[in-house]
């Protein structure tokens, strides 16, 4: 029987630790996101002479950075339509991903190197939910991350999933993730908060029917969450819900960027 990550991994195992998106265009998804939450951009060329973007927090050579984003692949395109995913760190992306296939999740994308950065894999749980994991390489030089909670930072993760039961099962196997406590949410069922090494960072629930397939989405923290959709919409994108307080007193929006990518927002203030 597999043990669970919190029996045998270290506790950087199951960690979130990037967000990406891949966009039809780079260039005007930049523009919005810089406006709507602040990020800078740094264009990193890649050897097929695409470039790829960090969304950086503050200026300067050493800006911690919370993500980033790519222009989707020619041969996805038309596949694939723009969207964020998150990465989660693992000791070992290979046995990582045979631990998916070995219960009931799929590999996407098997995995390979990224030199200089680390190994990675795309993969999904049972019912679909994609994300990616890495094993990234040691950097001493890293620049310090911006306090928690600060504008510009990822502030929950959320998984719509295909069965929330089961999905909490898969990926406290696979991860170590412990539930932190459920919300009883009436007729939408059963929000479940859980934890990484007991530290509560997302939540997870049976998905609606308006959502049309099992998936991950992700919050970024704003400074005003009216003013910040005021900038979504300003900038071309939509506000699909919201505002809207959930437990804790934050303010969250859900919204579509210009190409079509699903993102959220939060905020301690409406």
């Amino acid at each position: 029987m597999l043990q669970t990550a919190s029996e045998t991994k270290s506790r950087t195992h199951g960690k979130f630790i990037w967000c990406e998106l891949m966009t039809s265009d780079t260039e005007a998804a930049g523009r919005f996101y810089s406006s709507v939450i602040g990020w800078n951009l740094n264009g990193m060329p890649m050897d097929d002479g695409q470039s790829y973007y960090l969304f950086e927090i503050g200026k300067g050579d050493k800006c911690p950075g919370i993500g980033g984003m790519m222009k989707i692949p020619p041969e996805l395109a038309g596949h694939l339509p723009p969207n964020w995913t998150g990465y989660v760190g693992v000791d070992d992306v290979d046995q990582t991903a045979r631990d998916y296939n070995a219960n009931g999740g799929t590999v996407q994308r098997e995995p390979q190197d990224i030199p200089g950065i680390g190994r990675f894999a795309v993969v999904a749980d049972p019912h679909g939910a994609v994300l990616c994991i890495m094993t990234p390489i040691p950097m001493d030089d890293m620049p310090a991350p911006p306090p928690e909670g600060s504008p510009g930072t990822v502030g929950w993760r959320e998984l719509y999933a295909g069965n929330g039961d089961e999905a909490f099962e898969f990926y406290a196997k696979i991860f170590g993730w412990t539930r932190d406590h459920d919300l009883d949410m009436g007729p939408m069922g059963v929000y479940r908060i859980f934890a990484e090494h007991g530290k509560a960072v997302g939540g997870m629930m049976t998905r609606p029917e308006s959502v049309p397939m099992p998936c991950w989405c992700y919050y970024y923290n704003v400074d005003g969450l009216e003013a910040a959709m005021d900038r979504v919409k300003a900038g071309g994108g939509q506000v699909v819900n919201g505002p809207m307080e959930v437990p804790g007193g934050s303010w969250i929006a859900q919204c579509l960027d210009p190409q079509g990518a699903f993102f959220c927002l939060a905020s301690t203030r409406k």
